[in-house]
């Protein structure tokens, strides 16, 4: 379980029993009350090179905004549910927005409220609605702290229409193992070749764990699907990728094989990051190449056309040659 160095909350957290239960938890560190988790002025006024620093802290708040965003990939709707952030320190996390606003792991504990509203729109609809809940952050890493999977499991499961999916590059899977989900949720698991794990990937779980979480939840009856992201162009990537394919074709079970899906990203990258990881990370491989990467809007930046077109061929060709019968949802 993660153990804060600090934590910062708003004292609305007390008038929820989540709120209370994260207190009592934490009883022996240090707290420190602020009137808003998305200001944090102390935050705001760090350094870059104390970007790893401040993920030791724990933030704690009321979620007020609850707008679904439409999503036409694996899901219908992102819906913003009860954490933000992460204390992993992927190097090209999209999280990362607004320097050191989205640095941090943010809890949010009027999770009845969310869960609700996604009930309600669920039943409301006239065909069956798939809503992203992880989107802005990793449920595997904050269940560890919150337990607030097999609570959301129990209390959907019986709703008459819709799913749940999220992605994770977590292994703690076995507290949702023996759950009843009644097929109600669907779990992506992001990998990527151990080495850009070890380089990149900063404080998340290794190839090997993943794989096995992967198996360990298609026993236990999950849809599953499988996101090869973000594909980083480094020198040797074709021959990475090959062999990360090739080890998921030897290591995954039959089970998980005759009906996984997959999910295909290219890295995007930011000014932002270029900044952070130059002064947080000091001696880590530098992502951006100025060679193969081209503008993509104000301060982002993403492989050139005919690159990316080239490693769409690649998956293709690998993924007919090694999962031939599975569905790549997408590949962008």
């Amino acid at each position: 379980m993660f153990k804060p160095k600090a934590i910062y909350y708003e004292k609305e957290i007390l008038e929820y029993p989540l709120g209370k239960q994260l207190i009592k938890q934490y009883e022996n560190v240090e707290k420190i009350e602020i009137d808003n988790h998305n200001n944090i002025e102390e935050m705001r006024k760090k350094q870059n090179s104390e970007f790893a620093d401040m993920k030791r802290n724990l933030i704690i708040g009321i979620r007020k905004t609850h707008k679904f965003v439409e999503n036409h990939k694996t899901s219908d709707f992102l819906v913003p549910y009860t954490s933000s952030g992460c204390t992993a320190s992927c190097m090209y996390c999209y999280l990362v927005c607004n320097y050191n606003k989205c640095a941090y792991l943010r809890l949010f504990v009027n999770r009845e409220q969310m869960l609700e509203k996604i009930i309600k729109t669920a039943n409301k609809s006239e065909k069956e609605l798939t809503f992203e809940i992880g989107s802005n952050s990793d449920l595997i890493l904050e269940n560890t702290i919150t337990g607030n999977l097999p609570w959301t499991i129990e209390n959907f499961k019986n709703v008459e229409k819709g799913y749940l999916t999220f992605p994770t590059k977590f292994d703690m899977v076995d507290d949702i193992l023996q759950l009843d989900h009644n097929g109600k949720v669907v779990i992506r698991m992001s990998v990527n070749p151990e080495t850009i794990i070890n380089k990149v990937e900063f404080g998340t779980s290794r190839l090997k764990g993943r794989i096995e979480a992967i198996n360990k939840l298609k026993e236990a009856g999950y849809k599953i699907g499988i996101l090869i992201a973000p594909v980083i162009m480094v020198e040797n990537w074709k021959e990475l990728y090959l062999e990360l394919i090739q080890r998921l074709n030897q290591e995954l079970s039959e089970k998980v094989k005759k009906d996984v899906f997959f999910e295909i990203i290219f890295m995007t990258y930011s000014f932002v990051h270029i900044k952070i990881n130059e002064e947080a990370f000091p001696n880590a491989i530098n992502l951006y190449n100025k060679e193969i990467m081209a503008g993509r809007g104000k301060g982002k930046y993403m492989y050139k056309i005919e690159l990316r077109k080239d490693g769409e061929i690649f998956f293709r060709e690998q993924m007919k040659k090694y999962f031939p019968t599975n569905k790549i949802e997408y590949i962008v």
